[in-house]
């Protein structure tokens, strides 16, 4: 099979939806010719031409009130957020809008838009741009939330994305555009809702999310050579989240770290850890459930306290570890 890099994934991914449905349509600053601040609509405007493609004023607030109004209309926009940073300011449309409308109407109103949003550190973005903010939408009942690791996923899960009738957050972190995985060239989608073990294993579960996925990969290659066994879990979506797959991986193991990159502290992890604790697979537990998150700091823009900001891969090893000898 080739590969093709996250970025690819995800402009082929929206192309191939786009020319099954004319109602699709992308908007957002730059995505034109320019083709985005990351380049992942590149071309797209060639093809498509400047009524599917539209290139919007600096103003995520109007950018995603036309996405909240089309939609209801009829309409499948997909918004891009230059940095998922500058979603604040369209918080009131996806929030107090796009997210109640459904249930507000009865069912009888729909808002099928997705936001993509390119999220995390690593690029020296610094402060205002590298956040991981993803845990706050998952507060918000009327939204799905959604983080691929890789290429094959984020083509899959955005088809799905863009198919559903509800409004999607679609978190894409900056550091796996340029990540290349195998890729089918045909139109595929992946369940919102359904985890995927990336590594099975009976020692320890790993349950990480977005680049922590890969990083947590890494880690497990390395413990393999101490002779420990990872098992590492993608949840893949976070609202739906599919619990069962958690669960039933950590009443194999009795061992539990759950890694993100956002800052530890109420991060979409702390939710997962809950999860656990209420559930019987909590019995089955040998030591406690163990986190691992970003510093509470905003993020750095000197490169090495940039990594020092957010868990690496040695980090990772290093609370197996600890973990085990519990």
């Amino acid at each position: 099979m080739r590969e093709i890099s996250y970025s690819e994934a995800i402009r082929e991914s929206m192309s191939q939806m786009m020319r099954e449905d004319e109602d699709i349509y992308i908007l957002g600053e730059d995505i034109g010719v320019y083709g985005g601040a990351f380049g992942v609509t590149s071309g797209m405007i060639d093809e498509f031409g400047p009524e599917r493609v539209r290139i919007t004023p600096i103003s995520e607030a109007a950018i995603s009130g036309c996405a909240v109004g089309s939609a209801m209309t009829g309409m499948r926009p997909i918004l891009e957020i230059q940095f998922s940073d500058f979603v604040v300011i369209a918080m009131d449309n996806i929030v107090n809008q796009a997210a109640k409308m459904r249930y507000m109407f009865g069912g009888k109103a729909k808002v099928p838009m997705v936001v993509r949003l390119p999220s995390g550190s690593g690029a020296g973005f610094a402060a205002q741009h590298s956040q991981s903010l993803e845990a706050w939408m998952t507060h918000i009942p009327g939204l799905k939330v959604v983080q691929p690791s890789n290429a094959y996923d984020a083509k899959g899960l955005l088809a799905a994305a863009i198919k559903d009738d509800n409004p999607v957050m679609f978190y894409e972190h900056k550091m796996l555009y340029n990540v290349k995985s195998e890729v089918p060239e045909e139109l595929y989608e992946i369940p919102l809702g359904v985890a995927d073990i990336k590594r099975e294993g009976k020692d320890v579960t790993i349950i990480a999310t977005g680049l922590m996925v890969n990083k947590a990969l890494e880690a497990a290659e390395n413990l393999e050579a101490e002779g420990i066994d990872v098992e590492v879990i993608d949840p893949r979506t976070l609202v739906p989240l599919d619990e069962k797959t958690i669960l039933e991986s950590v009443k194999k193991t009795g061992r539990v770290l759950v890694v993100y990159e956002a800052v530890k502290r109420n991060g979409f992890g702390s939710e997962i850890v809950s999860l656990i604790a209420e559930s019987d697979a909590f019995d089955y537990l040998d030591a406690p459930i163990l986190r691992l998150g970003g510093a509470e700091a905003p993020i750095p823009y000197n490169p090495e306290l940039e990594k020092a900001a957010i868990p690496q891969v040695h980090d990772i090893y290093q609370k197996c570890l600890e973990l085990l000898n519990r």
